[in-house]
């Protein structure tokens, strides 16, 4: 089971994480969650992404909360089983910025 992350451990990996990032759009943490809004070329490109990023949350078994208009995916971060971030929300936001 995840363990719930102090705050002080969620800014060193936001920090880390936004050092990842290769477009403008940063992540950033809203309370217990870290968001972030990626746009794409096309909407069969957003598509795509969630596609490759859905298999890694079943292997991960960890679903992001993400909401998707045409070129753009909203993506909000959390775990529900410690109410709050955990290392599974900086594994899957690693992914994410990969495959982008």
């Amino acid at each position: 089971m995840p363990t719930k992350l102090n705050d002080e451990a969620v800014d060193v990996k936001l920090s880390q994480l936004n050092e990842l990032v290769t477009d403008e759009s940063l992540w950033v943490r809203e309370g217990d969650a870290i968001k972030k809004t990626f746009t794409f070329k096309s909407f069969i490109r957003a598509f795509g992404w969630m596609s490759q990023i859905a298999i890694w949350a079943e292997k991960l078994k960890h679903h992001p909360e993400w909401f998707n208009v045409y070129n753009r995916v909203e993506v909000r971060l959390t775990t529900h089983d410690v109410d709050g971030l955990s290392e599974l929300d900086f594994m899957l936001a690693e992914k994410m910025e990969k495959f982008q």
